[in-house]
């Protein structure tokens, strides 16, 4: 029965749907009601990513970017998990809470950075230099977390790295573009992995100069996972929280947004008299910057998910201690950032 309903869950197309064999899901308010009746039934959180969709968010216990999330994970008194995220949130969340249920809507939200960094392959590094401490963003696998010596986020990474004793050489992966921008503010020359984001790598400078062009008035605002160029227009740079309070906070009435669209939702909930514009990508038939795995999740499969408590993210126990150190050493180290 678990493998049926994980593999069906799975499948089901991105945008909604009607019926799974025998499953027959609510639609619109009831499934709306259905899913907080679950809630309260089961003593569940549902945590929620910026980048998830507008219901989703709008549903949540608790929206928040990786950071935000981590705390709140480990902080929560709940019985279950519902982490409305890709993979390596929802494997996070179950690292820092061994006894509690984690589930995800959708076991196929994935993430590139994660996919394209291993365990093994950060073992090779570390052969290959010896004496370096080794610095994981976030976006990565339990595997991957447990060869780490301490896990960073965007909102955390520039305050870590600066805490790193200044003689001990650096490896930071996965994403290279962030280990570039980090090397740029902190003056520490590190040992990059290969790695980046399917949705920041996308954003094209030139459509975007374009559109700055354009838009005269307005700031291009940027998540350090964007390519350098793209960071090099920057009005601003910030992680995901980051970026929410300068587009709350600074005077200017027009932002172009470089950074996963969901968060467009939350920005403007915050700053409805502003005008947000998404930054254009390189492909011209498109002109989103949706990230396929985080819109893998939906009102139906999150009520599905609830209620047959399923997918179901499992750990060893051995990789789970080992990934719990870096975790923990970053949330310690962490404390200050907002």
């Amino acid at each position: 029965m678990k493998e049926k309903l994980d593999k069906a869950i799975s499948n089901l197309p991105v945008r909604g749907f009607l019926k799974i064999d025998d499953l027959i899901v609510p639609q619109g308010q009831e499934l709306v009601d259905a899913i907080l009746k679950l809630k309260k039934e089961k003593n569940a959180v549902i945590l929620a990513h910026y980048y998830q969709p507008a219901e989703i968010q709008d549903i949540a216990d608790f929206l928040g970017d990786s950071l935000q999330l981590a705390r709140q994970a480990k902080e929560t008194d709940a019985d279950m998990i519902v982490f409305c995220g890709v993979h390596f949130m929802a494997e996070a969340a179950k690292i820092l809470n061994p006894s509690k249920k984690v589930v995800l809507p959708d076991l196929q939200a994935g993430c590139s950075l994660a996919d394209g960094c291993s365990g093994e392959g950060l073992r090779k590094m570390r052969e290959q230099h010896p004496n370096a401490l080794i610095a994981t963003y976030i976006n990565c696998n339990a595997e991957t977390k447990a060869e780490s010596d301490i896990i960073v986020t965007s909102s955390n990474a520039e305050t870590i790295i600066n805490s790193l004793p200044e003689e001990r050489p650096i490896i930071f992966a996965p994403d290279k573009n962030l280990g570039r921008y980090l090397s740029k503010k902190t003056g520490r020359d590190m040992i990059l992995w290969d790695g980046s984001c399917i949705v920041h790598e996308a954003f094209s400078m030139e459509r975007i100069a374009k559109q700055l062009a354009e838009h005269p008035d307005a700031k291009l605002i940027a998540h350090p996972e964007s390519e350098t160029p793209v960071l090099d227009l920057a009005h601003f740079i910030g992680s995901t929280s980051a970026l929410l309070n300068y587009v709350e906070k600074d005077d200017c009435q027009k932002f172009i947004v470089a950074t996963e669209e969901g968060i467009l939702h939350e920005m403007k909930k915050r700053a409805p008299h502003k005008t947000l514009i998404p930054a254009l990508v390189f492909d011209e038939s498109c002109n989103c910057s949706e990230c396929f795995f985080m819109k893998r999740n939906t009102m139906e499969k999150l009520y599905l998910c609830m209620k047959y408590e399923l997918p179901e993210i499992t750990m060893d126990e051995e990789l789970r201690q080992k990934a719990l150190i870096p975790i923990e050493k970053m949330l310690e180290l962490s404390k200050a950032v907002k």
